[in-house]
């Protein structure tokens, strides 16, 4: 059996539900791609998903879908999506085992 493209923690899965029933629109869950940019390469992008696009991955793990955009799924292969809340700052982090570097501010990162 391979290993799931992305799993979640409960505290980012909890954060997903919150985010879905705070949206303004209806929203099944959540999309998570890369795009490129920052000192290190990639950055991740998290941002709301209506519906499933074609060709996308979607996974439902703890209760919510995340939609894998096609272009970042080698990208984030057996990664595990976590949220966090700091003083300074909460968002989404990820492990991902993939990554060979991760930059200084942690904003951006590559794979080898």
């Amino acid at each position: 059996m391979s290993a799931p493209v992305l799993t979640l923690t409960d505290a980012a899965a909890d954060r997903v539900k919150t985010l879905i029933a705070k949206s303004d629109k209806p929203v099944e869950g959540l999309r998570v791609g890369v795009k490129t940019t920052g000192c290190s390469g990639m950055s991740y992008v998290v941002e709301y998903a209506e519906e499933k696009k074609p060709f996308e991955d979607m996974i439902e793990d703890k209760g919510v879908k995340i939609f894998i955009d096609p272009a970042a799924f080698m990208f984030l292969l057996g990664s595990t999506m976590d949220y966090e809340e700091g003083k300074l700052r909460s968002g989404f982090t990820f492990t991902n085992p993939n990554e060979t570097a991760r930059c200084g501010c942690g904003e951006s990162f590559s794979v080898g």
